[in-house]
C-alpha cells in the first residue's frame, strides 16, 4: 500500500513526521511518498520534494516562492499520474494542496483523500469559498481542534476530532529541571526564548522589532540570557548577524528546541504552532506578528479579512490567553512592557498557566497521532 502525504513549512513538516511514525507503527508494509523535509524524511517518509523553505505567508511575501512551489506541485502531479497512490493525506498547505486535491478529484476520483490538520479557515471572516473547496476534494477531514470539527460537521462535512499532535510531542520534552541543566543554565539566570522565523520574510519583518525589544529587557534584566533555536539552518547567519548587531547575550542553537523551550521562563514569538508548545509547557509567552504592509492593507481593507485573534493559543478558547501583537500593534515598546509584566508580576504568570490549562483540556488526550492514522489506514481500500 503506498499513501501520499503532502505538506509545507517547518510546523507541517513536523506534523507529517508524528503521523509518518504512527502509520509506520500501525502498518508496517506501507510506502509513504511525501511534499515534506527532513523530519519526515527521517521518519520514513521518501521525499519528492523538500517544502520547508519555500514557505511563504501574504500576497508580496509569495513571490518569490511561486516558481519553486509550482516546479515542486508539477513534481508531484507528475509522480502522482504515473504512481497513483492508494490514499492522500494533506496536512495544511492550503494553496498546494488544494491544488492537488482537486486533481486526484478530477484524475484519479477512485483515491481517498483526508485532510489532516486542515487550513484554519474556521476562524477567517471569509472563508466559504475555500471552506467548500476543502470539503469537497476531502474523503474525511480530522480536525486538531474540537471547535474546528464542530466548524466543518455543520458545512456537512465528514470529520472526525482527533486532537492535536502535540499533545503526544509533549510527552517527549525534557522537564524544565533537566532542560536547564542539559543547556547549563545556572538557577540565577532568567532563561528568555525568542523564536522570530520559520519563514524568510518573518527574518526581515519580525526580527528587528523581537530584538530591539530584547535589547531593552536585557538592559532592564542583567542576568537574562536569550535562546533562539533554528527552524531552519539556513536562518543561522541573518540571525547570528542580528545577535551581534543588537549587541545580545545570546545563544543560537540548533537541534535543541524542546530543550530551549522547557527550559524557559518566558518566550517572545512568533505567532504559531510553537505557541501550542510553549503553553503545553506551561511557559509564558508574548505573540507577535508582521506583514509586509501592502499586504496587510489589502487584507483587511480590501478583502475585509478579519480574525479574532492570530494566536493558536487564543484561538482554541476564543479568549486571550497570550498577549499578542499584530502588525502596527508588534512594537518594541508593547512586547517589552507584556515580557516585563510576565517576568514580574507572578499573579499575571498564574492567571496565564491556569488559562493554559482550560485551553489543554481543548486539543483532546494522548493518543493523537495513532487515533489518526487509525482513521487514515481504515480508508485504504484493501480493508
Amino acid at each position: 500500500m503506498r499513501i501520499f502525504i503532502s505538506t509545507g513549512e517547518v510546523s507541517g513538516d513536523l506534523q507529517g513526521s508524528l503521523l509518518i511514525a504512527a502509520l509506520k507503527r500501525q502498518a508496517v508494509e506501507l510506502e509513504i511518498v511525501a511534499l515534506g523535509g527532513e523530519k519526515m524524511a527521517a521518519a520514513g517518509g521518501t521525499l519528492l520534494g523538500n517544502t520547508t523553505g519555500i514557505a511563504s505567508f501574504g500576497i508580496l511575501e509569495s513571490l518569490p516562492f511561486i516558481l519553486p512551489t509550482l516546479q515542486i506541485q508539477r513534481k508531484a502531479i507528475a509522480y502522482l499520474k504515473q504512481h497513483p497512490p492508494d490514499l492522500v493525506v494533506l496536512i495544511d498547505y492550503m494553496g498546494p494542496n488544494l491544488a492537488i486535491g482537486s486533481y486526484i478529484r478530477r484524475h484519479l476520483p477512485q483515491v481517498p483523500v483526508v485532510y489532516y490538520i486542515a487550513p484554519q479557515v474556521w476562524v477567517s471572516s471569509i472563508s466559504s469559498g475555500n471552506t467548500k473547496q476543502i470539503i469537497s476534494i476531502s474523503n474525511k477531514l480530522l480536525a486538531i481542534f474540537a471547535t474546528e470539527a464542530q466548524f466543518f460537521q455543520d458545512q456537512g462535512a465528514n470529520v472526525t476530532w482527533v486532537g492535536h499532535p502535540l499533545v503526544d510531542k509533549i510527552q517527549d520534552y525534557p522537564s524544565r529541571e533537566v532542560a536547564r541543566s542539559l543547556l547549563g543554565i545556572g538557577d540565577d539566570v532568567t532563561s528568555i526564548a525568542l523564536l522570530p522565523a520559520s519563514r524568510s520574510q518573518e527574518i526581515k519583518y519580525l526580527l528587528p522589532m523581537m530584538f530591539e525589544a530584547a535589547q531593552v529587557i536585557q538592559a532592564k534584566v542583567p542576568q537574562a540570557h536569550f535562546w533562539i533555536p533554528l527552524s531552519l539552518e539556513i536562518y543561522r547567519k541573518p540571525i547570528e548577524e542580528a545577535v551581534q548587531r543588537y549587541g545580545l547575550q545570546a545563544t543560537v542553537v540548533s537541534g535543541q528546541q524542546q530543550e530551549v523551550l522547557a527550559a524557559a521562563d518566558l518566550a517572545i514569538t512568533k505567532c504559531g504552532t510553537v505557541n501550542l508548545e510553549l503553553a503545553l509547557l506551561n511557559v509564558p509567552q508574548v505573540v507577535m506578528y508582521r506583514l509586509h504592509p501592502f499586504t496587510y492593507w489589502v487584507g483587511t481593507k480590501i478583502m475585509k479579512i478579519s480574525f479574532p485573534f492570530a494566536s493558536p493559543t487564543n484561538l482554541v478558547v476564543m479568549k486571550e490567553i497570550v498577549p499578542e501583537f499584530i502588525q502596527e500593534k508588534a512594537t518594541p515598546e508593547n512586547i517589552v512592557l507584556s515580557a516585563m509584566e510576565l517576568l514580574l508580576n507572578p499573579e499575571r504568570r498564574q492567571q496565564m498557566q491556569l488559562d493554559y490549562q482550560q485551553m489543554r483540556q481543548s486539543i483532546g488526550e494522548v493518543g493523537v497521532c495513532d487515533r489518526a492514522a487509525q482513521e487514515i489506514l481504515s480508508m485504504l481500500p484493501s480493508r
